[in-house]
């Protein structure tokens, strides 16, 4: 039997399955409202945004990135760009081609992101707003939330958080780290089909969008926020997906978030724990616990990925570039156990010793 492994779909619920399987409905009506309003009150209490709003996207997380930029920020700002990755490097391609002004914190691969290596590259230049994709998927670090957030005060910065990998994995509080706009996609953690991210936001970035013209048709958040309040989108959302969405925040609100963090933690831990036990091993700097990149000191990481889909019918995220044969990419988040886990190690240490 196939599983997924992968950071991005990830393995799906039973429950989230079936609704998949059902037919499509009418969405421009009264019922479907009442899904939208659920579903959107729910996220609000997961990310801890009461006061704030969300707004549901028909489009991948980068689409969410990029109308979160256009919307919050002009060519009248200085943004700090955290670059860890290629993700990281997406905010950055994001500022250069709508021309908002930004200076960029480098982390090469293996470094540990520190509030020092910001302050260089501030300097003494004034700045309006931090961009950092909390766990930098493409190699599993996860940056310090806490220091972030006390920059960003101290700065008085609108701080905004890309959580797609990070969310419901490790803490993503928007009033206790004074979170201004986070940015999700369904396919993570909250297993679901790909299409739809969602994008929440604080009285503090609603009154930016209230005064910024986003030059966008699709992408204009006062047009998402006025039929929000409708509990409709602008445009043809992505319905199915949406349906999913409800039932699968009703089903975490109920399992409490601070469970499920704990429970992708435990897994996390004992996965890193067996991987150093068969001779693999993992990067040093903090990682989240929604991923694990896996170091092959034989650069054989290429050949074992391709095996256990081949033999087990398990996928992992392969690495691009020079990691390609150095490391692979191990999620933790969707429906995964102790169990499933432990399959996974036995059939790695099974190629990696035949």
């Amino acid at each position: 039997m196939s599983k997924l492994f992968a950071i991005g779909p990830v393995e799906m619920f039973e429950e989230t399955l079936e609704i998949g399987g059902k037919q499509v409905p009418y969405f421009r009506n009264d019922e479907f409202s009442q899904v939208v309003f659920s579903a959107n009150a729910g996220l609000k209490r997961l990310l801890f945004n009461e006061k704030g709003e969300i707004i549901l996207l028909t489009c991948s997380g980068t689409g969410a990135m990029e109308a979160t930029i256009m919307n919050c920020f002009t060519k009248e700002d200085n943004l700090i760009v955290i670059n860890g990755g290629s993700f990281g490097n997406r905010f950055v391609q994001i500022c250069e081609v709508h021309e908002i002004p930004h200076k960029v914190v480098e982390v090469e691969q293996g470094e540990t992101l520190t509030r020092e290596m910001i302050d260089e590259v501030m300097g003494e230049d004034e700045f309006t707003g931090l961009l950092v994709n909390l766990d930098e998927t493409s190699i599993g670090q996860l940056y310090d939330i806490e220091m972030l957030s006390e920059l960003c005060k101290e700065k008085d910065l609108v701080f905004v958080v890309d959580a797609i990998s990070a969310f419901l994995a490790d803490e993503v509080n928007m009033d206790k780290y004074g979170i201004d706009a986070v940015i999700l996609s369904s396919q993570k953690a909250l297993s679901l089909a790909p299409g739809l991210s969602v994008v929440a936001l604080s009285e503090k970035a609603l009154k930016r969008v209230e005064t910024i013209d986003s030059k966008s048709i699709y992408f204009d958040f006062k047009d998402y926020l006025k039929n929000g309040e409708r509990g409709q989108t602008p445009f043809t959302p992505a319905v199915r997906v949406i349906i999913e969405l409800e039932d699968i925040v009703k089903r975490f609100e109920e399992r409490g978030i601070e469970n499920i963090i704990n429970d992708t933690h435990e897994i996390a831990v004992y996965f890193r724990k067996r991987i150093k036990e068969i001779g693999l091993d993992y990067p040093s700097y903090p990682l989240s616990n929604a991923v694990t990149p896996v170091i092959f000191p034989d650069e054989n990481a290429d050949v074992v990925y391709r095996e256990l889909i081949d033999k087990y019918g398990f996928t992992v995220n392969p690495s691009g570039g020079d990691n390609a044969k150095k490391m692979f990419r191990v999620a933790h988040v969707g429906n995964h156990s102790i169990e499933d886990t432990e399959e996974l190690v036995s059939a790695i240490e099974e190629i990696i010793n035949a």
